[in-house]
């Protein structure tokens, strides 16, 4: 399960830097969270904390909650990453106004931080 959760996760961030580069920004918005929604989960099945739907506020408040506060595994300023992602993602799939390019690039640069500090850490 964890490494499938960081290939999917890996596989969503190259989506997002290609669609990026593409100015696709709303798709890059979308794959970008979904990158780190999917590393998030991975590090929370890491850790022996695991939900059977994985959803979005469960993932988000276990990751900032548990693994960040409680445990610190993982740097403090990555708890506040998933929230603002998603709310970017939201923007870009449900609402008529429109992903702007520098906000595609942050939450990419953002994304990828997540995912490359996760997969990092289950490296070692």
């Amino acid at each position: 399960m964890i490494q499938e959760f960081l290939t999917k996760a890996q596989e969503n961030l190259a989506v997002a830097e290609y669609t990026l580069s593409q100015k696709h920004y709303n798709a890059s918005t979308n794959r970008a969270y979904y990158a780190a929604f999917q590393a998030a989960i991975a590090a929370l099945a890491h850790a022996g904390i695991k939900h059977p739907q994985n959803p979005h506020s469960w993932v988000q408040a276990q990751f900032s909650g548990v693994l960040v506060a409680r445990r610190k595994l993982y740097p403090a300023n990555l708890a506040s990453f998933l929230l603002p992602i998603q709310m970017h993602r939201d923007k870009a799939d449900y609402e008529t106004s429109f992903v702007s390019k520098g906000i595609a690039e942050h939450q990419v640069r953002q994304a990828k931080e997540f995912v490359f500090t996760i997969v990092e850490r289950l490296a070692s």
